[in-house]
């Protein structure tokens, strides 16, 4: 404006118009004279205006009317060149703007006419674009005049004016549009528009327009209703009006003037009522039409898409979608839809590549793709148009491949049909058949089967420069070139894959920034305030928006995507096309990873898998995932996409062949040179993107493996691959150009793992868990075969672990974990192998690796690298036990000094080998301890030597080497050493180490758990070792039981002292007592067989030959030592709090043991016995004595004495014990037991004796061969217990406790033996001799009576208990006791050798018993006890046993003895007796007394009277008779004479028994020969005159005693006349013959007892003598006439004695005896 209204111009202009009305006054001055005067009066008028006005443009403009007139009439004379000037003039006044709306109105109405006339067309058109462009004066009608004149002369019959007007028009529609821009820019800094009625529908209403905007709108409205062929409302007078040339324009606006339709309501409701439904409307031909349907189908011909107006309706589209999506969201759906369904095969081929250029316009523009996203798939019921978009790609693609151009088509249909049928991979043809030449062709192509199309360049890299889009010339539709519409689709792919990429990672990115940066911000305290935490949860939250957005960008469109290129990748010949589309896979899976996308991830992965693994390739981690996608088939619009199959053409240049990698291989297998392109994509994936591989690493890997197997690389030291030589198979086939890639794909492999030290933890778990995966597929493939195994995983993992040292403790637990569980237990060989390498050497690289801090500051990571060493253990494959080991070796001497807190776990290592894992194994473990014992005790922790322990105890438990384990017994005594000199340093590192432990505990409130967990540390550690020692005790093998057992006993003996006092509690029960019981039940379970020998040919000696007598040597030899312990140790076991209980406990285990059915552990066990109660009450003061003085006993004790040094080591310290008791003395005085504890513990010995005495003494129930009898040496021991142990008890021994002792008195002395120990037990049965059990019984009741002798009065009365004891014992020399229902033997017909059992001799033992018994009455006849139990009368009743058997007893000395016996009792007892008469004391002993006597004078057997042996010697007769006659003397001289103090039965019983001694008492068996001595004439005359001496007694004292003496008398007679008369009869009978011998004695006997009986008849006083027994005796006499007739002249001479004393009856008879009768 400035150019034209400064001075010069303006005076310049004023020239020219002077200058034109000149000019056209001229030209006018003949023809037209009004003109040429309107021309002058104009020039006037300028001046005029120029003179008098100083702003002379305006003034010009107000009258521009009049200017303007004298041109405007030089127009109308439609002469050319007057016309050109004028149009001239008049174009230079609106240059300058001095034109006015009236002038304009004319000027334009003045261009109608020439224009209605056809003349200056292109001038005309100039002239309305100066008009139009210069200045804004032009409104409203003349407006609408203006560019109507303008359409009009568009349709001209000349070209260029048609063309000038095309390009007016667009100008001028342009003009209208950039009027409203400028007006709108003005009104901006006014006021706001008042807001736009709603919903104005209608179309005229525009009054809330300005005027420029009202142009504006009319304009458009009527193009639309041109377009649609209508009648326009504000461009009156259009005549004609093309369709294309209407859309051309209505897409230039929308194209350049978006903001006019975004910012005024009324233009947008133009757009959706008007644009939109013309749009639609003339797309339906395009839609309905299908190419190749024929017309007869359908009632009304379709009408064919017409290619000038589709194109430019798609342009149309193009820009509605590009610029007003926001408006037209329903609209733009049905567009995007329509251009989905012009891709279908159906259509036009130049419809279907116009529709794909308008769909690459769209996928260049990822926000708009990503608002469709928004606006349609992410909205409930839309439809999913931007997946449809991609998904009819897809499809698209599929079909260009499966329906080709006319050529082959004879061969589509049943490709097609299989295909579609969902047969996948069924269809494949035949590459032979291919003889297409594909491998000819230089060109860059897709080839699929047997389909061929170019790739061709059709566009930069995107940008969407359309070809067909922009052929606006074009009538007819263009031909189009094979392989456009697929390079443009192809684009189309990978253009929306590089722009959504792109997109959402940008937005990632600023969204992580931002993240940061506000974390950052929040967590610095002073600057968060609400605000910014408001705005964090915002971002948030916008954060989400986005990026539910993206991910549902990436799940409509990556199925759709993921066909296409999978198809394209199986077809691409190209390297380019293919290195694209494998970007394009890459950077979509990098992408899904990002968004945590896991199923699309892995589909992309798959794909890129599948690509670089050789076709129909057996992978299953890939099939898999392809069977999961293929189930998800997508659909468009109804129509199923497939996944197709790869095809298996060889249209690519081989370069390897290999070996699957499968179980059975089925020949050789062939990567080209495409797989090796794919390869290296996989590998730049996981390079670049493995921090969001997640768990598709395993998809990566797998087929990693796979390539690197069928190339052949193998790994190397270190985990690197390099190529190496297949084991087995074909080997392997690579060409130059891949053996020159090898090393670098080797390179890259290992880089790959490599990097990992650069992915963040989670992603370097996945990788991990990848890798474990992969290893366990390779694992079951090696299952059941020895072939050569897949080592790649286990390679990778050692790889990955060795980089990530530095962060080793996030990956070890899973890395080791899956070396350990899984590969190393693998049966195949060179998989376990690899697997022991690869962690062996992780854990010596973790060790030597300088991590931060350092390991010594690190313990927790130094025990984590060490544990899977530890863990291997649990391995049972000796090859990875050797390399475990090994390592272990390895360590030791690199790192031994260094180990610190990792030692528990290298012990473990060690203790951790088992028996059965075979010798060389366990010999390397020792050597591993033997060299730690003997080089590292001093540097380990303390708090390790327990292991140790254990450890070395394992060892000695090993089954496999009798010698390892005997010198790990040799390790524990040095482990003892070495405890013993360095004990004060480890005690006080234990202390310190146990506080720390148990602040540790009270700090989580827990109890500090250790072993014998409240003794002091150093001591637990003795206890360890103890118990170890102690376990050892009880293994299987003899050998080393015993070595354990000296070794313990000798270790407690020697370094015992060193323990606190309290300690000795737990070695009692926890040690000792344990070991004691664990014996006890080996012993007792043992097994009986015999054992043949001892391996090889050592033969075992009879007393070891069975498990069991093994077992017995252990258990003695352990009682021994625990007995021994308590014995010398007593002083400080007793101060404990529970001594009692432990004592008890002893006692139960020598109970059990002296229970037990062996007799040498029996015998032993009560030595131990023995052994303890050889103890004596503690001394009071300190000075200990070495050794406990033995106690004074009578009775040998039978103890083996034993030293701690029977091992030959003598460690005694001299001043050990010493100083531990003036250690107690200065801290807390011994405790001293009192007597009544002390006695506590005597009387438990004294039960637990008797429990053993009752047990062991107890006949069995039933009998057999195996009954267990106790031996006799073991009843000895345990009867001379007894005395011991009574000194201790005695003041409580009560009569209960006499019963039982008595019981098993009785019991021991039953027992028989043996037969074939007899011969060392018995004497030969002759010699009268006790055994030594016997004399132990004896013995024992022996200190009892002497105790009882000097006792209390209360004691006393035990007296009577000795007696039963005694007298039962007697009883056995006639009755040998019965043991159970065993069946004894006599000795003499015992076979030596034979299991039987042989009875005792009793006799010298019951022979004793009585002689004791006997002395016992002498001494104590008098004591109440003895009085009132009637002692004398139990004596008397056993003495009647052997008595009454005399010569049927077992011995005969036994009744000899018996009858002394009863005849010094009877003198010391009868005074007793009598003297208790009147108490009744002793009334019951009268009459057994009687028996007594009459059993032993008139002996009876059962059935016979007992006669003496045949054998018997006269002498020895007339001894024996001469015992008789000291019996009646004894009669005669104790009792009869005191008679009133004895009950008159028995005085009865007495005479009956003399009476019958006086005559009847021959033996009926005696031969004739011997009878006169055989008679005990001497006896009877004793008895008789006894008879007879008390019969007249003068002392009678009452008449009842000489009832007595008279019925005796007469019953003597009556017996006298019996005799007699028999006599006479058999005298008479026999004639002859003599009479037998003994009735010829009888008779003589009797008649000089006759004789006697007168004599003393005459003797006694008459007044004694009753009548009638004179009656009896005169009554005689005829009887002793009649036998003068005998033969026998012994008979007539013992008659004449007889008869002679009748002479005193001859006597006539006198008064005085009448009177004495009377």
């Amino acid at each position: 404006m400035a150019g034209t209204s400064s001075p010069e111009a303006v005076k310049k202009l004023l020239e020219n118009m002077q200058g034109d009305l000149r000019g056209l006054s001229l030209e006018c001055r003949k023809k037209f004279p009004p003109v040429k005067e309107a021309a002058e009066s104009g020039i006037i008028k300028v001046k005029t205006i120029a003179a008098r006005n100083t702003d002379i443009l305006a003034a010009l403009k107000e009258n521009s009317s009049e200017v303007v007139q004298p041109f405007l009439m030089g127009c109308g004379t439609k002469e050319p060149k007057i016309t050109q000037l004028c149009l001239a003039a008049i174009q230079r006044l609106m240059s300058h703007e001095v034109v006015s709306e009236a002038a304009a109105g004319n000027i334009i109405n003045m261009l109608w006419q020439l224009m209605e006339n056809s003349l200056e067309e292109l001038k005309l058109l100039q002239t309305v674009l100066v008009l139009l462009t210069t200045n804004t004066v032009v409104h409203d009608e003349a407006l609408s005049k203006a560019i109507v004149l303008c359409f009009r002369l568009h349709f001209t019959k000349d070209n260029i004016t048609n063309n000038t007007a095309a390009a007016t028009v667009r100008q001028v529609v342009t003009v209208v549009f950039e009027r409203v821009v400028a007006e709108d820019e003005r009104c901006k800094d006014a006021i706001d528009q008042p807001a736009a009625v709603q919903g104005n529908s209608n179309r005229r209403s525009v009054s809330t327009l300005k005027p420029c905007a009202k142009d504006a709108y009319m304009l458009f409205q009527d193009l639309c209703q041109l377009v649609n062929a209508d009648a326009p409302y504000w461009l009156v007078g259009m005549t004609e009006m093309t369709r294309t040339f209407g859309l051309e324009l209505l897409e230039s606006v929308l194209n350049d003037f978006p903001q006019v339709f975004l910012q005024h309501q009324e233009f947008s409701f133009l757009l959706k009522e008007r644009v939109c439904p013309l749009v639609i409307k003339l797309f339906s031909p395009n839609i309905k039409f299908r190419q190749g349907s024929t017309t007869s189908s359908s009632p009304a011909p379709v009408e064919k898409p017409y290619f000038p107006i589709c194109m430019r309706l798609l342009r149309v589209v193009s820009v509605l979608i590009k610029q007003f999506y926001s408006l037209l969201v329903t609209e733009c759906e049905i567009f995007l839809s329509l251009l989905v369904k012009f891709l279908d095969a159906d259509k036009p081929q130049w419809l279907r590549a116009v529709a794909v250029e308008s769909i690459h316009r769209l996928c260049v523009q990822p926000q708009l793709l990503r608002s469709f996203c928004q606006s349609y798939d992410m909205k409930q019921h839309s439809t999913k148009v931007f997946r449809d978009i991609v998904n009819a790609l897809g499809s698209f693609i599929q079909s260009l491949f499966l329906v080709p151009s006319t050529g082959n088509t004879s061969a589509t249909p049943n490709q097609a049909g299989s295909n579609a049928s969902g047969n996948t991979g069924s269809a494949q043809t035949n590459p032979g058949v291919l003889g297409m030449g594909g491998g000819a062709t230089v060109l860059p192509a897709f080839e699929y089967r047997g389909t061929w199309i170019p790739i061709l360049n059709v566009t930069v890299q995107g940008s969407a420069k359309a070809t067909y889009l922009e052929m606006l010339d074009k009538v007819e539709p263009p031909t189009i070139p094979e392989g456009y519409a697929m390079s443009v689709a192809f684009h189309c792919l990978l253009d929306l894959v590089r722009g959504i990429t792109t997109m959402i990672e940008g937005e990632l990115g600023e969204a992580e920034t931002v993240i940061q940066t506000t974390a950052e911000a929040t967590s610095l305290p002073a600057q968060s305030s609400e605000q910014d935490l408001q705005s964090v949860s915002d971002q948030s939250e916008k954060e989400l928006v986005s990026r539910a957005v993206w991910e549902e960008m990436v799940n409509a469109c990556w199925c759709g995507l993921l066909a296409a290129l999978s198809l394209l990748l199986d077809a691409s010949t190209d390297e380019a096309a293919t290195e694209n589309i494998l970007k394009a896979e890459l950077t979509m899976a990098a992408l899904c990873g990002r968004l945590g996308l896991v199923t699309s991830r892995d589909a992309f992965i798959t794909a890129i898998c599948k690509g670089s693994l050789p076709p129909h390739y057996a992978l299953t981690v890939l099939n898999s995932t392809t069977a999961a996608l293929s189930s998800k088939s997508y659909s468009i619009q109804g129509q199923n996409v497939q996944m197709i199959s790869p095809s298996s053409e060889s249209h690519q240049q081989v370069v390897a062949v290999g070996q699957p990698l499968a179980l059975q291989p089925q020949g050789t297998v062939m990567l080209t040179s495409k797989n090796i392109q794919c390869m290296r994509t996989l590998l730049n994936l996981a390079h670049f993107h493995g921090a969001v591989l997640g768990t598709s690493w395993q998809l990566v890997l797998a087929t990693l493996q796979h390539l690197v197997w069928i190339l052949g690389l193998k790994p190397s030291v270190g985990g690197a691959l390099k190529p190496g030589r297949a084991v087995e198979g074909p080997s392997t086939v690579l060409t130059t150009a891949v053996m020159t890639d090898l090393p670098s794909i080797s390179s890259m492999i290992s880089k790959l793992f490599e990097n990992s030290q650069y992915l963040d933890d989670v992603s370097l778990h996945h990788l991990i868990n990848a890798l474990c995966s992969l290893s366990l597929e390779a694992m079951d493939m090696a299952y059941g075969n020895n072939k050569e195994p897949s080592l790649f995983a286990v390679a990778k993992l050692l790889e990955t672990g060795l980089v990530n040292m530095r962060r080793i403790e996030i990956l070890w637990r899973p890395l080791t974990g899956h070396l350990l569980e899984k590969v190393c237990q693998h049966p195949n060989s060179r998989m376990r192998e690899w697997g022991a390498e690869a962690l062996t050497s992780l854990i010596k690289a973790g060790l030597t690796f300088r991590h931060d801090p350092p390991l010594s500051q690190n313990q927790r990571l130094q025990l984590l690298l060490l544990n899977p060493l530890k863990e291997l253990s649990n391995i049972s494959h000796p090859d990875i036990r050797i390399k475990q080991l090994e390592c272990v070796l390895q360590i030791l001497q690199s790192q031994g000094d260094s180990l610190g807190p990792g030692w528990p776990l290298v012990l473990g290592v060690m203790g951790a080998i088992q028996s059965d894992q075979g010798e060389s194994l366990i010999r390397t473990a020792f050597q591993c301890l033997q060299l730690v014992v003997t080089d590292f005790l001093p540097t380990m922790p303390c708090t390790c030597l327990q292991i140790v322990v254990e450890v070395a105890g394992s060892f000695g438990l090993h089954n496999q080497e009798l010698n390892i384990s005997l010198t790990s017994i040799g390790l524990l005594w040095n482990i003892s050493d070495y405890f013993f000199q360095r004990g004060e340093i480890i005690e006080k590192e234990l202390n310190k180490e146990e506080a720390v432990l148990q602040k540790q505990a009270e700090e989580k409130g827990v109890l500090l758990n250790r072993p014998f967990h409240p003794a002091s540390p150093f001591d637990c550690l003795w206890l360890c070792l103890y118990a170890k020692l102690g376990e050892l005790c009880v293994d299987p093998r003899p050998a080393v039981r015993k070595s354990a057992g000296q070794t313990l006993f000798s270790t407690i003996g020697a370094h015992g002292t060193l323990l606190q006092h309290s300690t000795w509690h737990t070695v009692i029960w926890k040690v000792l007592f344990h070991l004691l019981d664990r014996v006890r039940e080996s012993s007792t379970t043992a097994d009986k067989e015999k054992i043949e020998s001892g391996g090889g040919n050592i033969l075992i000696h009879h007393s070891r030959d069975t498990a069991e007598k093994q077992w017995a040597e252990t258990w003695v030899l352990t009682l021994a030592g625990v007995a021994r312990i308590f014995n010398t140790r007593r002083y400080l076991l007793q101060p404990l709090g529970d001594f009692s209980q432990a004592w008890d406990v002893l006692l139960d285990h020598i109970q059990s043991a002296a229970l037990s059915k062996n007799n040498e552990v029996s015998l032993a066990a009560l030595k131990s016995f023995q052994e303890i109660l050889q103890i004596v009450s503690p001394v009071r003061d300190s000075e200990k004595p070495e050794t406990p003085p033995a106690i004074n006993v009578s009775v040998p004790l039978v103890v083996g004495t034993t030293t701690a040094t029977s091992l030959g080591r003598s460690f005694m310290r001299t001043d050990s014990i010493g100083e531990r008791i003036g250690r107690y003395n200065g801290s807390e005085p011994p405790v001293i037991t009192d007597e009544i504890e002390d006695l506590n513990l005597w009387w438990a010995a004294w039960n637990s004796w008797y429990r053993i005495g009752s047990e062991s003494t107890r006949p069995p129930i039933t009998c057999d061969k195996l009954t267990f009898i106790p031996s006799q040496p073991f009843l000895t021991a345990l009867i001379q217990i007894f005395p011991a142990l009574y000194q201790h008890i005695k003041t409580g021994f009560s009569m209960d406790d006499l019963q039982k002792l008595g019981v098993i008195l009785h019991g021991a002395v039953s027992v028989p033996i043996s037969s074939d120990a007899s011969p060392f037990i018995l004497p030969s049965y002759t010699e009268a001799v006790l055994t030594s059990l016997q004399e132990a019984v004896l013995t024992a009741l022996d200190v009892l009576q002497k105790a009882i002798c000097v006792g209390s009065e209360g004691m006393q009365i035990m007296y009577p208990a000795i007696f039963d004891q005694l007298l039962a014992f007697v009883e056995f020399s006639c009755k040998p006791p019965q043991y159970g229902q065993l069946e004894t033997k006599h000795i003499a017909n015992a076979k030596y050798n034979q299991a039987e059992w042989v009875a005792l001799n009793y006799v010298p033992f019951a022979e004793r018993s009585l002689e004791v018994v006997v002395d016992l009455y002498q001494k104590t006849a008098c004591h109440k006890a003895v009085v009132t139990e009637k002692v004398l009368q139990n004596i008397i009743k056993t003495l009647r046993i052997p008595l009454s058997l005399k010569y049927s007893c077992p011995s005969e000395s036994t009744w000899k003895l018996a009858v002394s016996s009863l005849l010094k009792v009877l003198s010391i007892g009868l005074p007793v007796a009598r003297q208790h008469a009147s108490s009744g004391k002793f009334d019951s002993m009268w009459p057994e007394l009687a028996n007594t006597f009459e059993d032993f004078l008139f002996t009876k057997s059962m059935f016979i009277f007992s006669t003496p042996p045949d054998n018997l010697s006269i002498q020895e007769f007339q001894k024996n008779e001469s015992i008789d006659v000291e019996v009646v003397q004894l009669i005669s001289t104790e009792i009869l004479p005191y008679a009133n103090f004895i009950p008159k039965e028995f005085v009865g019983q007495i005479m009956t028994m003399l009476n019958k001694g006086s005559i009847h008492s021959q033996s009926s068996s005696f031969t004739e020969a011997e009878i006169d001595i055989r008679m005990r004439e001497e006896f009877s005359k004793v008895c008789f005159e006894t008879l007879l001496q008390f019969s007249f007694s003068n002392k009678v004292t009452t008449p009842q005693e000489g009832y007595i003496s008279r019925m005796a008398l007469s019953v003597l007679l009556k017996r006298s006349q019996d005799v007699l008369h028999r006599y006479i009869e058999d005298e008479r009978l026999s004639g002859k013959c003599p009479l037998p011998r003994q009735q010829v004695t009888e008779i003589i006997f009797v008649l000089k007892a006759v004789s006697t009986l007168i004599d003393s008849l005459k003797k006694t006083q008459p007044e004694n003598v009753d009548s009638s027994t004179w009656a009896q005796v005169i009554a005689l006499y005829p009887t002793l006439v009649e036998c003068i007739t005998c033969s026998s002249s012994e008979v007539c001479s013992a008659l004449k004695e007889a008869l002679v004393p009748f002479k005193d009856f001859m006597h006539p008879p006198a008064a005085k005896v009448q009177n004495g009768e009377s």
